[in-house]
């Protein structure tokens, strides 16, 4: 067993030894990445958040040459994120809140990756569209600005609190109601905003109309609402209603549907009807994709949703007096990061089809009417299209696009088909190695079951002789990876390494397995999977097996790594499958079946001493002794997402049997590397560790 210090000499040993051919960590990881694309309501005006090797800032943009403008000072790497950003309706002012994890479970409360001795706050901050100073409206989170552009509604410690745009006066507390408030929404015209105020088993819509007005709460019942949506002319709200907590204990191992449904009310009376109930079958379960519902109320007459139940992540428009819905996307493919356009007209949004098969394995951009089943899709080829937005002039699509060498870049282009012009290639770092990245491919496998599985290779340009291989195991679980640079920080730093350790001599397949989105509901919501059997884990062995019978892999130096739910079969692999799997990197793995289960067990379930059962041979934890493979275990310790003690547990484990293993703990950072430095330092380790194991 090692200790953490391997790294200090490790690196140097082989961080400086790069040939011409090869690039360094540094540099292939100094891509910006753009987040939080967004516009005005009128004109063309956008922006963005960009992360720049951890200092993040807001740019903007403007038609018709759209030239990228940076509009903060922000100069250090101290982890502190940029979300919930928005422009004002005129596009005179942008709002955002700096700080938090919005990755995490606790999203608002500060993170101090920098180790300062007082933690910095989350708050929120206005800045002129035009230019100019940059000011704290006050401590809080998910601001929201009003349609007439003069004020900001925010959350504040569970409440809603408002401030003037301009920071001319302090904010002040809005609306203190029991419980915790979310999801702030201002009524058309300004003059209210609705509401969730979440109590716990049961959650209500609020409507605020002013100080001197009681709150309205919106059909209240015994159920959990949310996603509130005013109508155009503010007079009805939809929204979505799921079950309170409690009824009977069932079964912990079955299936069961995940009931949901939308309903509508009047403002004035507060009374609602439902307007429509999702079918009781599992496809037809509450979605779990990007945006949920992905509820909008985007004219008079129609309602938008996104729903499962036909088997696919699908748009449906329904009229707003009810009826049956219509099917705004059909095909095999999932609708993914919705927007509608200003003029209320489309929705534009990213899928995973196009006019090549592989084409499931990437994103393009699509549009369709509101109340109509005509379906254009707008982009074409290799390239990766997401997070599309309508200018507020109706003219351009802004998006953030990527190919398998480009890393996400802001792209533009007219309202119609065609090919996004990139505004942001000189934000690309001289030193970034673009034209010495490979580009995958796309490979299928199948399981032990039957199952078909995705996946992208990786190979070196050097196919003379047989080289080191690792399985690439993505986290989530419910996420895709793609033929090239990924739509989400996380997961383009790890195709980052992918293609540092392809240009180090290592083939790489990048797998998704099932659990994960992109191929339909089954294998999506798979059977006997998690911790009711792991059987996604079949995926990852048939990856390694497959990679073991490529002419170019010595099937003997098959590694295999991965971050969160990546993490957790990651060990699964080495714990049961050491002879395949000859090194791994666990990076915040799930261990136990701990993280997965509720605090107190519904003893009273009819199945509870097997789903006991069931759960500790899904566990990782419970394969240690046939554990022989060398591992590295890296963690840090403000992670809101799983667990440290997750990896506390499974380092005393392997510590007791004497298994090889080597570690890296990070204070003070989460589980998504706010801090540049960090995630650096994670990926040299890894490297390291992979190379010193299955090539040295």
């Amino acid at each position: 067993m090692l200790r953490s210090t391997f790294l200090t000499t490790a690196f140097l040993l082989h961080m400086c030894c790069v040939t011409a051919q090869q690039f360094t960590m540094e540099a292939v990881t100094s891509y910006p990445f753009p987040s939080e694309l967004t516009g005005a309501a009128s004109g063309s005006g956008i922006a963005w958040a960009l992360n720049e090797q951890g200092k993040r800032n807001v740019y903007v943009a403007a038609g018709p040459d759209f030239t990228p403008r940076k509009l903060t000072a922000y100069t250090l790497d101290d982890g502190q994120e940029i979300s919930s950003l928005s422009v004002s309706g005129d596009g005179k002012w942008v709002v955002y809140s700096r700080g938090g994890d919005h990755g995490g479970k606790e999203a608002s409360n500060p993170v101090n990756p920098y180790h300062l001795p007082i933690p910095p706050k989350t708050e929120v901050w206005s800045v002129p569209f035009a230019g100019g100073t940059a000011k704290v409206l006050s401590e809080g989170d998910y601001p929201v600005i009003s349609p007439r552009g003069d004020s900001v509604a925010f959350i504040k410690s569970g409440q809603i609190w408002i401030a003037p745009v301009d920071g001319a006066a302090p904010a002040r507390n809005l609306i203190t109601a029991k419980g915790s408030c979310n999801s702030i929404v201002w009524s058309p015209d300004g003059s209210g905003l609705a509401f969730v105020n979440n109590r716990g088993d049961h959650s209500y819509i609020g409507v605020y109309r002013n100080a001197g007005t009681p709150l309205q709460w919106i059909a209240p019942a015994f159920s959990k609402d949310h996603s509130p949506r005013w109508s155009p002319d503010g007079k009805q709200i939809a929204f979505i209603r799921t079950p309170g907590t409690g009824g009977v204990t069932d079964s912990l191992l079955a299936r069961k549907h995940q009931p949901w449904a939308i309903w509508t009310a009047d403002v004035s009376s507060g009374e609602g009807k439902l307007l429509w109930k999702s079918p009781a079958t599992l496809p037809g379960s509450i979605p779990t994709t990007d945006g949920g519902t992905n509820l909008h109320w985007p004219v008079a007459g129609r309602i938008v949703f996104l729903s499962y139940h036909d088997g696919w992540p699908h748009i449906y428009s329904i009229a707003a007096g009810g009826g049956t819905p219509l099917l705004l996307t059909p095909g095999a493919f999932m609708a993914e990061h919705i927007d509608v356009s200003s003029d209320a007209k489309w929705i534009v949004f990213s899928a995973n089809t196009g006019a090549a098969a592989t084409d499931i394995d990437r994103r393009h951009l699509v549009r369709v009417p509101v109340d109509k089943a005509a379906m254009e899709i707008l982009t074409s080829g290799d390239g990766i299209e997401a997070y599309p937005v309508v200018t507020g002039d109706g003219h351009t699509i802004a998006a953030l696009t990527a190919t398998a060498q480009q890393p996400l870049l802001p792209a533009v282009m007219p309202f119609q088909k065609g090919t996004p012009n990139v505004i942001g290639k000189s934000l690309l770092p001289a030193a970034f190695p673009i034209q010495q990245l490979v580009t995958p491919k796309a490979v299928t496998f199948k399981a032990p079951d039957g199952t078909l599985v995705h996946g992208q290779l990786f190979e070196p340009k050097d196919k003379a002789e047989k080289h080191p291989a690792v399985v690439y195991i993505h986290g989530g679980p419910q996420r895709q990876m793609l033929l090239g640079w990924h739509y989400m920080d996380y997961y383009s730093n790890n195709y980052a390494v992918n293609q540092y350790l392809v240009n180090q001599g290592f083939v790489v397949l990048s797998v998704n397995y099932r659990l994960g989105i992109g191929y339909g509901y089954e294998f999506h919501k798979p059977a006997h999977a998690g911790i009711v059997g792991a059987a996604e884990y079949q995926d990852i062995k048939a990856a390694g097996q497959w990679l073991a019978t490529q002419p170019q892999v010595d099937a003997r130096r098959i590694g295999v790594y991965g971050g969160s739910y990546g993490g957790f079969l990651t060990a699964h692999a080495l714990g049961r499958d050491s002879k395949l799997f000859a090194a791994g990197v666990d990076i915040h793995g799930v261990h136990t079946a701990a993280q997965f289960l509720p605090p107190v067990l519904p003893v009273l379930a009819p199945d509870f001493d097997t789903a006991k059962k069931v759960a500790w041979l899904s566990s990782p934890v419970a394969y240690v002794d046939t554990w022989t493979s060398p591992v590295l275990l890296i963690h840090a310790d403000d992670d809101r997402n799983v667990d440290f003690g997750q990896t506390i547990d499974l380092f005393r484990r392997l510590e007791n049997k004497g298994t090889s293993f080597e570690y890296l703990a990070i204070p003070d950072d989460t589980h998504h590397w706010m801090k540049y430095s960090n995630a650096l330092t994670v990926n040299k380790a890894t490297a390291v560790f992979l190379i010193k194991h299955l090539k040295e």
